[in-house]
């Protein structure tokens, strides 16, 4: 990727063939937002507008056309997160700040949503597949739709937030060695952040007044900041990367403790403690 990253640095018309050859190729098409994410990052968002534009339409030639020659609605969830990660970005230069760009992907996981719930298309397909596949594994339980919906938002947030960091991990290769690990390691949401998203869990979780299902969307934030907790933890004690290795092996079980601790950090502050050794 840094042979990639080089190319796209060289100029406006290099980073448009980036855009065009990945955007256009489905099976590598989450390439594209990256390279708009890395020019927005370090050329701002003037120069990031024209390579967005062809990033789009590269991105048409395998969505649009076939929907529309086929007289069926276009899937727009690529288009969304090519989107989603340019706005993100665009955060990101002018705020300086990972925890406000976290925590505006619970804004990006309820317009997945909306999107999702207004073209259901997408969600219709996947909702008879896999309720087929469970009828043929003599499993007698349905996926709901609003467990579908929830489940594809919450994966195309975190896709959203994983090619940011890609996008940004590029940028400090090429122009600051070691930043974004410094970045990354200082993630915190601090206590005045967290009491909303403590609200808004506690509601979510116990449905009183939002859907259950939205519990992910606010949980989001909270999940990237324990990974970079872990991440500091592991450096600061210079422990072995299996540590690292392990932590994603386990991230699945572990969600909710990983949450929680987040939580607990943003009061106690763990790389404060460490820092001054007393934990």
């Amino acid at each position: 990727m840094r042979s990639l990253a080089e190319f796209v640095m060289k100029g406006r018309r290099q980073a448009i063939l980036a855009v065009v050859l990945t955007g256009a190729i489905p099976l590598i098409y989450f390439i594209s937002p990256v390279i708009v994410g890395l020019v927005l990052l370090r050329k701002g968002l003037a120069e990031a507008a024209l390579v967005l534009g062809w990033a789009l339409l590269a991105l048409a030639i395998w969505t649009l056309y076939p929907s529309l020659s086929l007289g069926q609605p276009a899937n727009l969830l690529p288009f969304l997160l090519l989107i989603s990660v340019t706005a993100l970005a665009a955060v990101l230069r002018a705020s300086q700040s990972w925890q406000l760009t976290v925590l505006l992907a619970v804004v990006v996981g309820l317009v997945f949503e909306a999107y999702l719930r207004i073209e259901p298309v997408v969600v219709d397909t996947l909702l008879e597949q896999l309720n087929q596949l469970m009828l043929q594994s003599n499993v007698n339980q349905e996926v709901s739709r609003n467990e579908l919906v929830a489940l594809i938002a919450t994966i195309q947030t975190a896709m959203t937030m994983l090619l940011l960091i890609w996008a940004r991990w590029l940028q400090a290769m090429l122009y600051n060695p070691g930043g974004f690990r410094e970045e990354f390691h200082g993630l915190r949401i601090e206590n005045k952040a967290a009491l909303p998203l403590v609200l808004l869990l506690l509601l979510s979780g116990l449905g009183a007044g939002l859907p259950e299902t939205w519990y992910g969307y606010f949980a989001m934030p909270l999940m990237f900041a324990g990974a970079a907790l872990v991440h500091a933890t592991v450096a600061m004690k210079q422990l072995s990367p299996l540590w690292l290795f392990a932590f994603y092996l386990v991230l699945p079980v572990i969600v909710q403790f990983l949450v929680l601790l987040a939580l607990v950090d943003s009061w106690y502050d763990f790389r404060k403690q460490m820092r001054g050794g007393t934990v």
